[in-house]
């Protein structure tokens, strides 16, 4: 009994560490695309008042994508892949959504295609929100600073894209 239980603890921080892994790997991709973009791009944009310092974006990021992992190992462990497979379906497509962001943002130096992603993005991850609290509510609550970050960094985006049109 001992055993098995241990096999399933292992399993479970297999899983944990799965999820990690793919929500980081998302985010060191956006940094791979945003770093060459930074000097002189990004930095010759004109910004709004609210643009927080450059700093706060690695580290409010890394945060968010651990969170995001957490909250689908919550959502397994409560449901399991069958019964959660709309709820995963939803974040591996708000997964892809975000990075898809740095790359038409940063990547291809374009405002506009990164407010026309983050457009779809932001109902994408409060979908996965409302999706994930059905089978925990843990869960669905690990991604509201997700869901406030971004709505704050479609207000920024908008402005960025208004201010340099």
């Amino acid at each position: 009994m001992g055993t098995q239980r241990q096999r399933r603890g292992a399993v479970s921080w297999a899983i944990l560490g799965a999820f990690l892994v793919v929500t980081l790997a998302v985010g060191q991709f956006g940094a791979h695309v945003t770093r060459p973009a930074l000097d002189p791009w990004y930095r010759g944009l004109a910004k709004p008042d609210f643009t927080p310092p450059d700093i706060a974006f690695p580290i409010v990021w890394t945060a968010l994508f651990v969170l995001m992992a957490v909250a689908a190992w919550l959502v397994w462990k409560s449901s399991g892949w069958q019964r959660a497979t709309g709820a995963f379906t939803l974040f591996a497509a708000q997964l892809v959504l975000n990075g898809a962001w740095s790359y038409l943002f940063f990547g291809l130096q374009s405002p506009f295609l990164g407010l026309m992603d983050i457009a779809l993005l932001l109902p994408l991850i409060a979908a996965t929100a409302f999706a994930f609290a059905r089978h925990s509510r843990a869960a669905g609550w690990l991604f509201l600073p997700y869901v406030l970050w971004v709505a704050y960094a479609a207000a920024l985006n908008f402005r960025i894209w208004q201010l340099n049109a």
